[in-house]
């Protein structure tokens, strides 16, 4: 055989070699895959500089029961703006919508900076809704460009990489956030993110300018020309089943979680008020002891969220894709979350409940995040943009509305954090039964369904 009839051979570059023992990297896929995780990881950090921010501005004036009715309007708002962000990525190619995207949240932030110079009333109450919205958006931008970027196969492989600069923003903004406050003002943080915001356009031009390259030498000019369905993201999600499985499986996610929050709040109160009346607030008031336990408890469970969340996506979230494949991992965090809660309905002591919570949260951030962008792969470029903004916005928030409406309700029936775990163990039941479904789903648009998930990934480790 002549030299001439051997494919040329694709040797991996340096990055690709860096990359290889946390993730199946190929060559030539290194570089566009650290632009992405660079990318995101500068998108955490601008919303952890503008998280302190939010809370300064709405806790220092309005309060937080506040907190709980700007939640409300969120979810009300958000009817109209989806509507308003289909219609405009019907218009437009990609490059263009995550441009004129991310220049709007920036203006916004520039606005924002000069309201709170002349300190205009209910600022904190817009800002805060403003910054529910922004983070839930402009991350699900992010990953409707990945999920655009890249094929099934690649995206199975490349996006626990991806998503560790998410985990790493969240560490280090928080950090960085820390630093600046005092030397530059709460203010001045908001120009500082509009700042962070403008790398990530620089770096989502980049990544356009390499893909383009590569469309050009293979002849597909699709992922850059404009969408080509006329429906909106609320009404794709209504008519898709595996859209609208994606859409109950994000709600129910985002409703356990959010009560697993409540009972860890309320029961780590009980303990605090138990403390203070057993008289070991020693010299320090009852509520400047309150504050202190709580404020203590809470950055050491952060803490080890963080920690523990780079750990399981640096090292574990890639493998477990690789070797038992996307079905198998969306069944992690429910049977996990089952466990826990049914536990805690037999034994609710704080010990325990942190336990929990620091499982649940860091399996939450790392397999189950890079789970569920995966989940929208096999879609339509339509879904990825606009189906994906409905989903990782509105229901997301729903989620956190009927969490509201529970903890209502269970207070003025006076449950016991007790009975909440035992509700959200009925509630990871119905969770179960979605995955199952939505599983089988997947397997049909990917082709995977005549073979099992396991048998696939024994084969896989073993090539």
């Amino acid at each position: 055989m002549s030299a001439a009839t051997h494919p040329p051979v694709v040797v991996r570059g340096p990055l690709e070699r860096l990359l290889s023992p946390f993730v199946d990297v190929r060559a030539g896929e290194a570089g566009t895959a650290l632009l992405m995780m660079l990318n995101v990881f500068l998108l955490l950090t601008a919303y952890y500089i503008i998280k302190p921010v939010r809370e300064a501005l709405i806790l220092g004036k309005e309060g937080a029961e506040a907190k709980s009715y700007a939640s409300a309007g969120m979810v009300l708002l958000l009817l109209f703006l989806i509507p308003a962000y289909s219609a405009f990525a019907n218009r437009v190619n990609r490059a263009r919508l995550i441009t004129w995207v991310t220049l709007f949240f920036i203006s916004n932030l520039v606005v924002f900076y000069a309201l709170a110079r002349i300190d205009m009333p209910y600022l904190g109450v817009v800002f805060f809704v403003w910054v529910g919205i922004f983070n839930m958006m402009i991350v699900a931008q992010f990953w409707s460009f990945a999920n655009d970027l890249y094929s099934p196969e690649a995206g199975k492989r490349l996006f626990a990489i991806i998503a560790f600069g998410s985990t790493l923003g969240a560490i280090l903004g928080a950090w960085v956030t820390k630093a600046l406050i005092a030397p530059l003002g709460v203010n001045q943080l908001l120009l500082v993110a509009a700042g962070v915001l403008a790398l990530c356009l620089v770096i989502t031009r980049l990544v356009e300018a390499r893909e383009s390259r590569a469309r050009d030498l293979s002849g597909s000019v699709g992922a850059g020309a404009p969408l080509e369905r006329p429906e909106g993201g609320f009404r794709l999600v209504m008519s898709d089943r595996y859209l609208l499985l994606i859409a109950l499986l994000m709600l129910v996610v985002n409703l356990v979680n959010t009560n697993g929050e409540y009972i860890l709040g309320k029961t780590l109160t009980g303990v605090a008020d138990r403390m203070i009346a057993a008289g070991q607030n020693g010299a320090a008031s009852p509520g400047a002891f309150k504050k202190q336990f709580i404020g203590s408890f809470y950055a050491g469970f952060f803490t080890w969220v963080n920690l523990v969340t780079a750990i399981v996506q640096l090292l574990l979230v890639s493998r477990i894709l690789k070797w038992f494949g996307l079905r198998v991992a969306l069944f992690v965090l429910p049977l996990l979350a089952l466990g826990g809660y049914t536990l805690l309905a037999l034994a609710p002591i704080i010990g325990v409940i942190r336990t929990v919570k620091i499982a649940e949260n860091s399996t939450d951030y790392s397999l189950q995040n890079t789970a569920r962008q995966a989940l929208f792969l096999p879609t339509s470029r339509d879904a990825k943009y606009k189906a994906k903004a409905a989903i990782d916005t509105f229901f997301v928030r729903a989620g956190d509305l009927l969490s509201a409406g529970l903890v209502f309700v269970g207070s003025a029936l006076a449950l016991t954090p007790q009975k909440f775990a035992a509700v959200n163990v009925a509630l990871v039941l119905g969770w179960i039964l979605i995955v199952s479904i939505l599983a089988r789903e997947n397997a049909r648009l990917t082709g995977e369904g005549a073979r099992p998930v396991v048998a696939a990934g024994t084969e896989a480790a073993r090539a």
